[in-house]
């Protein structure tokens, strides 16, 4: 019995040093709490295959791995996924002004995929008034 508690102590040890002694448990602060938090998570993940189905939570892990957007555009169609995109930026430019839009779009367009638009900027002595990204 001495061992059995020996062992425990020591997975709480790691456990308060940050490392997942539980599979399911990451995130706990302690041997218990990684053990309560894999219970709950597991218990979740039941609660919700009865609710679906098990057809239907099969499906939901298939489209929790794509892409968010993929899915949504598969939902609306290439056209409808255009047009949701062209009233996000309207509704931008509505709460930024042309102006901010403007200088928004001039930042964005600076960026790359090893620099943001702001880091460029920065770099090349380009002036971006970021005072102008506030809401009207």
């Amino acid at each position: 019995m001495a061992s059995k508690q020996q062992s425990r102590e020591e997975l709480d040890e790691k456990a308060k040093q940050g490392e997942t002694v539980v599979p399911g448990g990451t995130g706990g602060k302690s041997l218990e709490a990684q053990e309560h938090l894999a219970e709950g998570r597991s218990k979740g993940g039941e609660t919700r295959k009865e609710q679906l189905g098990t057809e239907g939570y099969k499906e939901m892990g298939h489209k929790g791995g794509s892409k968010g957007g993929e899915t949504r555009k598969e939902q609306l169609g290439t056209e409808g996924y255009k047009e949701m995109g062209h009233k996000g930026g309207e509704a931008r430019k509505e709460q930024l002004g042309t102006e901010g839009y403007k200088e928004m779009g001039r930042k964005g367009g600076l960026s790359t995929m090893e620099k943001s638009g702001g880091e460029r900027a920065e770099e090349e002595g380009i002036d971006i008034d970021e005072s102008k990204f506030t809401n009207k």
